[in-house]
């Protein structure tokens, strides 16, 4: 049988790392075999773009080299390990995926359409069966990132309060236009709490 392909989203220091981890036990304890990656990364090719990506100064790419960049990391990762693995019945669970660039992209004006357009192209437009969105009240990932981190960013994460804010509001849209895939959920909860969230609305895909 196919197996699932999930997506855990959502701005800095929100706990899609940690969420990720707990949300993979509890299927796997279901009996669920169960695959963990990431992006940019998850591959070879994809985790050598990921250093270009995430490393250097704020400005290195343009926000347009950025989307390109992305997408290619994206198409080796769905080639090469998410549709084999979902293929053959494994669930596959994303620590982000093709909402993360539409949201960080998206933030920085590239057009919505542009970018979908690119994962047609290069992930033949693969989308999760589920997205999950961790959300946040404004500031408060910030702070739990500096806390993670020690105040040192990536590319991303060094970025000011109103550019977080715009990418907080692009993740809240994607899922207001796309509630058939995206479930947002309130990450400002306990580390359980979130999990049961999770759960309970990923009760409809459960065997």
């Amino acid at each position: 049988m196919r197996g699932r392909f999930l997506s855990l989203e959502g701005g800095e220091g929100a706990g899609k790392s940690t969420q990720v981890r707990r949300l993979a036990e509890a299927l796997e304890a279901r009996g669920i075999p169960v695959v963990l990656t990431r992006e940019p990364g998850g591959t070879e090719g994809a985790e050598a773009i990921r250093g270009l990506l995430m490393q250097g100064a704020v400005n290195r790419w343009s926000a347009h080299t950025e989307a390109l960049l992305f997408a290619a990391a994206r198409a080796d990762h769905v080639e090469k390990l998410i549709r084999p693995a979902v293929e053959s019945g494994s669930w596959v669970i994303c620590d982000r995926y093709i909402d993360s660039t539409r949201a960080y992209q998206g933030a920085q004006n590239i057009d919505d359409a542009a970018i979908l357009a690119l994962h047609g192209f290069g992930s033949k437009g693969l989308l999760p069966d589920r997205t999950f969105i961790l959300d946040l009240p404004e500031g408060a990932g910030a702070e739990r990132a500096h806390a993670r981190d020690g105040g040192a960013h990536d590319r991303f994460g060094a970025r000011g309060p109103d550019f977080h804010a715009a990418v907080a509001a692009r993740f809240r849209s994607i899922a207001a236009f796309e509630s058939d895939r995206v479930r947002v959920i309130d990450a400002s909860r306990s580390k359980d709490d979130v999990t049961t969230s999770l759960l309970d609305a990923l009760a409809d895909l459960l065997p």
